[in-house]
């Protein structure tokens, strides 16, 4: 990230601790190509592993040509997203549960926030179309080496913040990015325009 931002940004707000659930929110001008204007959702926080999904890259991949066995589940806008650079073999998926539904008594969906839910792949459709509002699904995903992410949310890389339901199963016309930020406290919702490219201000 532009040393512009790292120290006047990020690093000077209250930090919240990473973990499964909250979102990660890129710096404005985070110098990653991976990352730049992303919102990653944390699905696993530990001494040993962190990884998550990266919301805002949808592929032009529709759901239908690859799990079409999914598509009743799936949230419009129907297509496959990005879920990080690595393991772009695997997918992975994230839900919104129906209001009322218990998910601990559900084995097929992990919680990871109210309503939100990380999806085991190896269910059965059909006994996770009735759970969820929608569900997402990702193709590869983002992961950190022990101690990386810390490292990088000290530098002021990304802002850690709760998650709402809506995050995940956005419409396609939703800039996620720049809704987040703008939910923020100040001075975050100033940045929300901030461009992927600086060419482009």
């Amino acid at each position: 990230m532009s040393d512009l931002y790292a120290d006047r940004l990020f690093n000077a707000m209250e930090r919240t601790a990473p973990e499964p659930g909250m979102l990660l929110v890129a710096a404005p001008g985070m110098m990653s190509g991976d990352f730049t204007r992303s919102v990653i959702m944390l699905i696993e926080h530990s001494p040993q592993m962190t990884f998550g999904v990266n919301l805002t890259a949808r592929s032009e991949l529709a759901v239908f040509n690859v799990m079409p066995e999914w598509l009743p589940a799936v949230a419009k806008p129907q297509a496959l997203y990005i879920g990080g650079p690595l393991n772009q073999q695997s997918v992975a998926a994230l839900g919104v549960t129906k209001a009322g539904i218990n998910i601990d008594e559900h084995p097929q969906i992990h919680r990871l926030a109210p309503r939100l839910v990380h999806v085991d792949m190896r269910s059965n459709p059909d006994e996770v179309t009735p759970l969820v509002e929608g569900i997402r699904m990702f193709a590869g995903y983002a992961e950190w080496a022990p101690g990386q992410l810390e490292e990088e949310i000290e530098f002021g890389d990304w802002y850690v913040t709760p998650a709402l339901p809506s995050d995940v199963i956005a419409p396609g016309r939703v800039d996620l990015w720049g809704d987040v930020m703008r939910r923020q406290q100040m001075p975050l919702p100033l940045f929300s325009t901030f461009p992927a490219d600086l060419g482009d201000n």
